[in-house]
C-alpha cells in the first residue's frame, strides 16, 4: 500500500508518521482482496489555525482510494490531541471499509444464490 502523509501548520516527527504508518497498515485486513499495489492511501495531519485561545485544534484526515471502488473512502476527525484525531479518523475509517467490504462479500453472495437457483433449470434440459 502506498502511503503519503502530508502536514499542516506542524512538523511530523519520525514517531508522528511510525503511528499514522501503523494504523494505516492495519486496515490492510479489510483490503486484502485487492492487490495491494493499487491501493493509496492519504493522510493530512495538523493543526487548524496557529493561533487558537483555547489550545490547539488537531485535525486528521485519512482517504484511501481503492481500484474497484470508485468513489474512495475517507474520513476526518477534529480533537485537542494529536494522537486521538488520528485515532478516531482510523474508527471511522475502518467502519467504511468494512461496508465496502461486506457490500462486496454479499454481491457475491446473492450471485451464488441466484446460480444455485438455476441449477434445477439447467439439469431440466440435459
Amino acid at each position: 500500500m502506498n502511503i503519503n502523509i502530508k502536514s499542516t501548520n506542524i512538523e511530523i516527527t519520525p514517531a508522528i508518521k511510525d503511528y499514522v504508518e501503523k494504523r494505516i497498515n492495519g486496515l490492510e485486513k479489510f483490503i486484502h482482496h485487492v492487490v495491494d499495489e493499487g491501493v493509496q492511501a492519504w493522510v493530512e495531519i495538523g493543526r487548524t489555525t496557529r493561533h487558537h485561545q483555547t489550545g490547539n485544534v488537531f485535525r486528521a484526515e485519512m482517504q484511501i482510494r481503492i481500484p474497484d471502488y470508485k468513489p474512495g473512502v475517507r474520513a476526518e476527525a477534529t480533537l485537542d490531541d494529536l494522537y486521538a484525531a488520528i485515532d478516531k479518523a482510523h474508527d471511522e475509517l475502518k467502519l467504511e471499509l468494512e461496508k465496502v467490504k461486506n457490500k462486496k462479500i454479499s454481491l457475491v453472495r446473492k450471485g451464488a444464490r441466484l446460480f444455485k437457483r438455476l441449477i434445477p433449470f439447467l439439469n431440466k434440459y440435459e
